[in-house]
């Protein structure tokens, strides 16, 4: 085996334990046996635990930001919503090991590299769009980072739901979550009240 095939085996190997037991459950050790190598390997390679998780991890953000970004190049805003809730819900069943490592709290998961950074990045590109849309109809487009906030978490915590859920789709979930996002979007107020206090 190469160099480079070691490393890739290591890194197939480190995710997948990563993802089952997490940062701290996972050993050097541990990797080094599934991959039947000695440690000083891992070592060589990586630098140690940390340096496999972060390989890992840039990965997995790197793979997750590409789909959902692939997914906001073009169309209708209300395609562009299921074509986003539809990248990530491919992702979270496609690619369950590299999502499980994501989610999963770390204290080495920086800001730079969780899945909360992902879905800030998504968010920043969304509130472009939704900007340009609010404009165009009328509404404040000072507003568009709040909404593209509110809808980027809504997916993500329905995405981190999902797997475990019994029943729904992955079709049917993303037609859901287009229903709420897009109805509620369509019939904005373009001066939105309270009606249990009063606005300053």
């Amino acid at each position: 085996m190469s160099a480079t095939q070691r490393r890739e085996q290591l890194i197939t190997i480190g995710r997948r334990l990563f993802a089952e037991r997490g940062f701290e459950a996972t050993s050097v050790e541990e990797v080094a046996t599934r991959a039947e190598v000695s440690k000083p390997v891992v070592y060589e390679h990586f630098g140690g635990k940390e340096g496999l998780y972060a390989v890992v991890v840039d990965r997995e953000v790197r793979a997750l930001l590409d789909r959902i970004v692939a997914a906001l190049t073009a169309g209708h805003p209300r395609e562009l919503l299921e074509q986003a809730a539809l990248a990530l819900l491919d992702y979270i069943e496609e690619e369950p090991h590299g999502f499980r490592v994501l989610v999963r709290q770390s204290p080495l998961l920086q800001q730079a590299g969780s899945f909360s950074s992902v879905m800030s990045d998504v968010a920043h590109r969304v509130e472009h769009i939704l900007g340009a849309e609010f404009a165009s109809r009328g509404l404040e487009p000072g507003f568009a980072e709040l909404y593209s906030q509110a809808l980027v978490g809504m997916v993500a915590l329905v995405g981190q739901w999902w797997p475990e859920a019994p029943g729904p789709r992955k079709e049917e979930v993303a037609a859901q979550l287009v229903n709420l996002a897009w109805n509620g979007l369509s019939h904005l107020e373009a001066r939105p009240t309270l009606l249990t206090r009063e606005m300053p």
